[in-house]
């Protein structure tokens, strides 16, 4: 791909028209994409274009361009491009620009998620299996991507059960003296006391990867053979393991709700629209199996765009950082589809093809896709609408002007002051907003038991960064309701630090447990008001109840973490250029941290993958000065 260059950039005008106008007298007739951003920079509208100079022009043709396009370049301040070296790379290029600046104007992929993977080490005689998320390393095989937790999950036991692979860590494996508890359940060959020979194991993990690439069949048939060889030779304990081995893989088959014969790796993306919103439904097949679907909710899809651009505009952000397989089964057909295949085959590296079926088992597999995009929009549109009433409701309960579109609930977890901190989470129309929840690690000295000091320095860090970062409050980032987990005394230290930033608009509410903290009987503090009860079966105080518990959830699940992490830090930590590869070959060669603080110079020499200058440097850390 040609190295992208600026080559445009207008300075505010008066009108977008005009800045639109004076930034074509510099646009060339090359590909590439084009930014239009307002008057505080932030981006309006990203697109590709075959000719630039010839696409933006188009839209100084206001006469002719639908109302959102005119709003578009009525908003318009400034005009940025970059040009590449094709109309795939632009579109390459356009939605990863979308997908990272989310425009207003654009249709919007929004999934903050990663996508699990299946690893299988290659840098030890007897590789792990094991769940992956992030970036990949050296030394391994991966499989994927799959479309949940649950469903690699369900595939990790599989293979546990059927091949026998281990997926504990390599300190634990160097570690083990007895089998564990998934060898006693059958899941694993117990390779870490030698009740498997390093040749057999070798075995398991070739008919493990033929499983992953597809050839399941293969695998049965061989197994058969090696169960009936057993049986003949009377040993009948091997060919009971053999015939458990089978049964496990007839059950994984059977657990596939669809598959695709003969076709290896491919996705398949099928959409479906109510009342202008839009849901893609992605299946993922890899080596013919299914790995699960997942649902995708667009943003700004208007009712004037139909399903084939909707779904055109998608497919370039959801490979963004996916790699694409060489098949895309499709529900609709992109205007575009033929570039889009190019784009796609340019980021795989090999062809890509793009197709929709008409007939036959491709076909019904996208028709399940479609029922499936169909029933998630309706469940998410019946959950809107109920939720547009507790929203409501909430209003009228705390005498708020409006509906909150949106509500933050903040909770601290802590053990006597120690690995202390607090959380926010959020919620709106569309429920809860998990790429807005935040983490906050309690700085200051906190005496044990002292709530009040921890929520002041919550409130402190995110009410003071937001007046820095958005003082005219127009980034949506601002909520129109706080509900604090605590009683009267959690609610006036939040009162007195918004007093002292200035933020006194923002409605403040305290939510107490009742009588011996049962759900349901919950206290409600707010200033200048006495404290009030709902009745039990209230649907609003059950709506209340799950903010209040997905914020202590939180809280809970970031304090274990960080506690976690507290515990499994080591003094080798603290070492420069000490990494996580070389720490594990000093805690395997010297048993403990302690032994690698008392080693010699000799010693940490001898330590295998340990340099003399790295050896040196540890050295040094534990005895300063020591010659």
């Amino acid at each position: 791909m040609q190295e992208p260059s600026e080559i445009a950039e207008t300075a505010p005008s008066v009108t977008g028209l005009s800045v639109i106008e004076t930034a074509l007298a510099t646009l060339p007739l090359s590909p590439g994409v084009y930014r239009m951003l307002d008057a505080k920079g932030d981006a309006l509208y990203v697109g590709k274009a075959r000719s630039l100079k010839r696409r933006v022009h188009a839209y100084t043709q206001v006469a002719r361009l639908p109302e959102r396009l005119r709003r578009m370049v009525f908003e318009t301040r400034q005009l940025e491009v970059i040009t590449t070296g094709s109309e795939a790379e632009a579109l390459l290029l356009e939605a990863n620009l979308i997908k990272r600046l989310r425009p207003r104007f654009n249709i919007v992929l929004r999934d903050d998620k990663s996508y699990p993977w299946l690893v299988m080490t290659e840098d030890h005689p007897y590789p792990q299996i094991a769940k992956h998320r992030g970036e990949r390393r050296k030394g391994a095989s991966y499989w994927g991507p799959f479309a949940s937790a649950w469903s690699v999950n369900q595939t990790l036991t599989a293979l546990q059960r059927v091949f026998l692979l281990r997926s504990c860590r390599d300190t634990v494996f160097d570690t083990r003296h007895r089998p564990c508890l998934l060898f006693q359940i059958r899941r694993c060959s117990a390779p870490c006391v030698d009740r498997i020979s390093q040749a057999d194991y070798a075995e398991l993990v070739r008919e493990a990867k033929q499983f992953l690439s597809g050839e399941t069949p293969s695998i049965q048939k061989r197994l058969a053979a090696e169960m009936e060889q057993a049986a003949e030779k009377l040993e009948f304990e091997r060919a009971a393991a053999i015939r458990d081995r089978i049964r496990g893989l007839t059950h994984v088959q059977g657990q596939d709700r669809i598959n695709l014969d003969g076709v290896g790796d491919a996705d398949v993306v099928a959409i479906h629209r109510i009342a202008g919103q839009s849901c893609v439904q992605v299946f993922f097949f890899r080596g013919g199996r299914n790995n699960g679907n997942r649902p995708f909710f667009l943003s700004h899809a208007k009712e004037g765009e139909t399903e084939e651009e909707v779904l055109g505009s998608f497919l370039g952000q959801l490979y963004d950082d996916l790699p694409p397989p060489p098949l895309v089964l499709l529900s609709h057909e992109p205007p575009e589809k033929d570039l889009i295949a190019e784009a796609l085959t340019l980021k795989a590296g090999r062809r890509v093809e793009l197709h929709r079926p008409q007939r036959g088992e491709k076909r019904e597999a996208v028709q399940h896709a479609e029922t499936n995009a169909r029933e998630a929009l309706e469940r998410r549109y019946a959950e809107g609408t109920a939720q547009e009433a507790l929203l409501a409701g909430v209003a009228t309960l705390f005498d708020l002007p409006a509906a909150p579109e949106r509500i933050e609930i903040y909770d601290n977890s802590h053990i006597q002051g120690t690995n202390a901190y607090g959380v926010m989470v959020a919620a709106g129309a569309a429920g809860l907003l998990k790429q807005a929840y935040r983490k906050f690690g309690i700085k200051g000295p906190i005496a044990p038991g002292d709530d009040f000091a921890m929520m002041r320095e919550v409130f402190e860090r995110r009410f003071g960064r937001a007046l820095k970062e958005d003082p005219g409050r127009e980034s949506g980032t601002w909520p129109d309701l706080v509900l604090i987990d605590g009683g009267a005394g959690q609610l006036s230290a939040a009162r007195e630090v918004m007093a002292e930033l200035g933020v006194e608009d923002i409605p403040l509410v305290a939510v107490a447990k009742g009588p011996d903290r049962d759900a349901g009987r919950e206290w409600f503090h707010q200033t200048g008001k006495p404290a009030f009860q709902l009745p039990p079966r209230d649907p609003v105080l059950y709506y209340l109840q799950r903010l209040r518990d997905e914020a202590h959830r939180f809280a809970i699940t970031t304090h274990r973490a960080g506690r976690s992490k507290a515990i499994t830090r080591s003094e080798l930590d603290d070492v420069p250029g000490v990494g996580s590869a070389i720490k594990r070959r000093l805690l395997n060669h010297f048993g403990s941290a302690r032994g690698v603080r008392q080693a010699g110079l000799e010693d940490l020499l001898n330590c295998p993958g340990v340099g003399p200058a790295m050896a040196r440097r540890i050295h040094e850390h534990f005895h300063p000065g020591a010659a």
